[in-house]
């Protein structure tokens, strides 16, 4: 019957349309809806039922504008959305290794509904998989007064003298405290799925790669999971202050006082409603500063009881523990925002010069970049030096910080770039997702990953996932742990096909070729390694959204 027996009460899952042996339990609520005298407050843990619940469907999304293919949309009155998705195998032998996963979608919008996260294929190789929702935009990760004070005049830069700013009743890093009860439904509850409560790994991409690097130095959230996979970990998180002047923007246009009451009094609604104009605001006006390339408004915040700093800097200084880290950026990340358009279009050098000076780039930095890209368009050298900055150079760091702080990393590229009929695809954002799960199939990720996929593709995606798997369950993905600096000798893996491995090997003195991709870095300079030696020499400014 595929009923299984939680601390709430029993639920009924559905075997999966791909694989028979799997079971699907989806929609599974881990807290209560956080709306109503729940709105901006801590999760709370989920009522019991009686009877068995129905979780053959995923439950409602987080508030959002956003419209996905394959995935529901939010409306309106939608308000039990916390919950999560399991898929596991129906007559697995207990105490497998469990993979908890954290969708992207720049903390405002995504799912765990999205067919790219289907976890059929995870777990028919040996994993208990896990996926869930948690609330996002101004309702995960706006920052709520506790008093009926504006937190911030909206032309100040101080907050308002007086205004009660203790983080007890509305706290911040509601989002991140959700992932944190999912994961407490976790430990007290896998193992009635034939998962092991302690044999659980965190992953994550995007925003949620950062939220899981948040999770992995917050002590609330120790020991929940004594492993994480970081893909594309993005470079942004806000000090009280700087959230608190986001509140004030967005209560502005929403046309509500930024108080407690005139939050509250807004339904979440008028509040994504409200955040997709200030975003507007920001793409049109190229004098706005870092938020006009992407305007990325809400991220983690570091409020002094969750967290205390970004996660680069906390894991430098040995936050992370004895977790394991393996981490992977893609080698094309910002092609995608740019072809979506969520990006500014930087086509002039002056253009380009106010773009490096809003982000405090050496002119250095940029000049090594023409160099390497001698024949690509001023776009395309633009493209790059964001990639490095939002993403590439960032997660490549929170690696090498745990591994000089003495824990241990592995390192990751995915540098995919050719399709099934030999032509040119991006390896970009999140074009590696959809290969680590198993997804290529799903027509919603042939837009990401370049078209139906080719026997080269399917084969790539298996090895991706074995070496997922492995983690997850050895703590061993196939390749050596970093041990120094990217790009100075250290292991890293770079995820090609057969085809483009062999083009590859063609191409370097004498025609060797890495074993399976891996490979020692000796020269760190070229798209593919990161443009190690340039972002070493000009450092990396830590991000605000």
């Amino acid at each position: 019957m595929d009923v299984f027996t939680t601390k709430s009460g029993r639920v009924r899952g559905r075997r999966a349309a791909r694989d028979r042996g799997i079971v699907a339990v989806l929609g599974l609520p881990y807290a209560d809806p956080p709306f109503g005298a729940r709105r901006f407050r801590e999760p709370q843990p989920t009522e019991p039922w009686d009877g068995v619940r129905d979780c053959t469907a995923f439950g409602p999304v987080s508030p959002q504008s956003a419209e996905l293919p394959g995935a529901p949309s939010w409306s309106p009155g939608d308000e039990d959305i916390l919950t999560l998705n399991i898929w596991t195998p129906a007559d697995g032998p207990g105490d497998l290794p469990v993979l908890v996963w954290i969708h992207g979608g720049a903390y405002v919008f995504g799912s765990s509904a999205q067919p790219d996260f289907d976890g059929t294929a995870l777990a028919g190789g040996g994993l208990v998989v896990v996926t869930l929702n948690s609330r996002l935009g101004f309702e995960g990760f706006g920052h709520v007064p506790d008093a009926d004070l504006p937190v911030l005049d909206a032309d100040a830069d101080l907050p308002v003298p007086g205004a009660d700013t203790s983080p007890a009743a509305f706290p911040d890093n509601r989002g991140l405290l959700d992932q944190i009860a999912a994961l407490e439904w976790v430990r007290d509850n896998i193992s009635a799925f034939g998962g092991s409560p302690d044999r659980v790994t965190l992953a994550g991409q995007s925003s949620g790669a950062t939220s899981v690097a948040c999770l992995t130095v917050a002590d609330r959230a120790r020991g929940l999971f004594r492993r994480a996979v970081l893909h594309s970990a993005v470079n942004a998180f806000a000090t009280v202050e700087q959230a608190a002047r986001t509140t004030a923007e967005v209560a502005a246009a929403a046309g509500v006082p930024a108080t407690r009451a005139g939050l509250l009094a807004a339904p979440p609604e008028a509040l994504v409603a409200a955040t997709d104009r200030v975003c507007e605001r920001y793409a049109r006006d190229p004098g706005s500063g870092q938020r006009h390339y992407d305007p990325a408004i809400y991220g983690p915040v570091a409020d002094g009881v969750l967290l205390t700093a970004d996660p680069l800097e906390a894991l430098a200084a040995g936050a992370g523990g004895a977790v394991e880290l393996l981490v992977c950026h893609t080698t094309e990340e910002y092609w995608l925002l740019d072809a979506v358009g969520s990006s500014a279009k930087i086509t002039s050098e002056e253009q380009l010069a106010v773009f490096a000076a809003d982000f405090g780039l050496p002119a250095s930095l940029v000049e090594g970049y023409r160099e390497r890209l001698p024949a690509a368009p001023l776009l395309d050298v633009y493209l790059s030096l964001y990639s490095g900055l939002l993403f590439a150079e960032y997660s490549t760091r929170l690696a090498e910080a745990h591994v000089l702080a003495g824990g241990r990393a592995f390192l990751a590229r995915f540098d995919r770039r050719r399709d099934r009929t030999a032509g040119r695809v991006r390896a970009w954002h999140c074009a590696d997702i959809p290969f680590a799960f198993g997804n290529l199939h799903e027509e919603s990720v042939h837009f990401l990953v370049g078209g139906p996929p080719g026997a080269a593709d399917q084969d790539l995606s298996r090895r991706m996932a074995r070496a997922w798997a492995e983690f997850a369950t050895h703590g061993d993905p196939g390749w050596a742990p970093l041990d120094g600096p990217a790009g100075s000798g250290a292991t890293v893996r770079v995820w090609r096909t057969e085809a483009e491995e062999e083009a590859d090997a063609d191409r370097r003195p004498g025609g060797a070729r890495s074993a399976d991709g891996v490979r020692r870095m000796e020269d760190d300079r070229g798209a593919e390694h990161g443009f190690r030696d340039l972002w070493r020499t000009a450092g990396l400014p830590l991000l605000a959204p």
